[in-house]
């Protein structure tokens, strides 16, 4: 009898000790809720919106067009011929005939300039930023931007800088064949050139990005600015080993959203595995209050051995870099153009 009673009382004992567990359990949960969390702040910021519209299911964008996607094999020749100029430092004759390359492309687009005589160590420079427009049914511009010059001081040393100018210029042509003759509905998507990116003597404030501070600065002066939704810059982006760099001066909502376009696609291992402060193009926007983001891979090669040498060629690119690059964005201005 002693031994069943013992029984009896464990088994009384073990099932107290299910209960109160199931019961600390259920109550952790309810005080926990991450859903509860996020909906008891009453405050939504602008990052908070576009977390939502990130999260949310694809049903969200039932019946709307998916974004185009880029055409690779086409980009990558377009980086040969880009290459095939030579150097193509601001001033040069090599400079000239890629910006008339470009222009060429853009045969039957809205195409405008913004052209002047920047002051720098190495004297005048003409420089010119080229800008194509494609038009669309809401109140707003998206801009893709990218440098088109290289490297002024490796100028005679047969660098040609395949990636470092020559895959941003590539990749805005296939942006552009993906956006003409569509009617947009969405944003209007300004694609940019720009120029003078490269310093001529010392990378510093004052030598460095001659095209757009001159840019923005105009822009700021007619009240384009203002209109800007998203300033989405394009640097390195044809690294075969390609990760692309989270920046610390670019707008982390925009960076979000440009992560979340990469998961859409199944890209996100070439996203953001390192954070680093990128002085680029897309300074000058910011500083002025553009939302802004920086798709720009640093580390060219081991140790950014390629980054401004004689090595900085084609056989170190890679057509899926600049698919995976082209689809990104496309995705992007896509989620952009839903965005309430």
């Amino acid at each position: 009898m002693r031994s069943s009673l013992t029984k009896v009382r464990h088994g009384i004992v073990l099932l107290a000790v299910c209960l109160l567990l199931l019961l600390t359990l259920f109550a952790c949960d309810s005080d926990h809720n991450p859903i509860q969390a996020r909906d008891a702040n009453p405050a939504v910021s602008d990052h908070k919106a576009m977390a939502s519209l990130m999260n949310a299911p694809d049903e969200t964008y039932s019946g709307v067009t998916p974004a185009p996607t880029v055409n690779a094999a086409r980009a990558m020749q377009y980086v040969k011929e880009i290459v095939a100029f030579g150097a193509r430092p601001i001033g040069s004759a090599n400079h000239k005939k890629l910006e008339q390359y470009i222009v060429a492309h853009l045969k039957g687009d809205q195409v405008e300039y913004d052209s002047f005589t920047a002051d720098t160590p190495e004297g005048k420079f003409p420089v010119r930023n080229i800008i194509a427009k494609y038009p669309g049914t809401k109140d707003g511009i998206i801009v893709i931007a990218g440098h088109y010059d290289t490297n002024y001081p490796l100028r005679n040393t047969g660098y040609v800088g395949a990636n470092d100018g020559g895959s941003s210029t590539a990749i805005l042509l296939e942006i552009a064949n993906q956006l003409r003759g569509k009617k947009r509905d969405g944003y209007s998507v300004w694609l940019l050139w720009t120029d003078g990116e490269e310093a001529v003597k010392q990378w510093s404030d004052n030598d460095s990005l001659y095209g757009t501070r001159h840019l923005a600065e105009k822009w700021q002066n007619d009240g384009t600015l203002k209109k800007i939704k998203a300033f989405l810059l394009t640097d390195m982006i044809g690294d075969a080993d390609l990760n692309i760099e989270r920046d610390q001066n670019s707008t982390p909502w925009l960076e979000d959203l440009i992560l979340q376009a990469a998961v859409r696609l199944g890209y996100q291992s070439h996203f953001f595995a390192r954070t680093i402060g990128v002085a680029d193009d897309h300074l000058p926007f910011a500083r002025r209050g553009v939302p802004v983001a920086d798709m720009i891979d640093l580390n060219y090669g081991y140790g950014n051995v390629f980054h401004h040498t004689t090595q900085d060629t084609v056989d170190k690119l890679s057509p899926k870099s600049l698919e995976i690059v082209g689809n990104v964005i496309l995705e992007t201005i896509w989620m952009l153009d839903k965005k309430n």
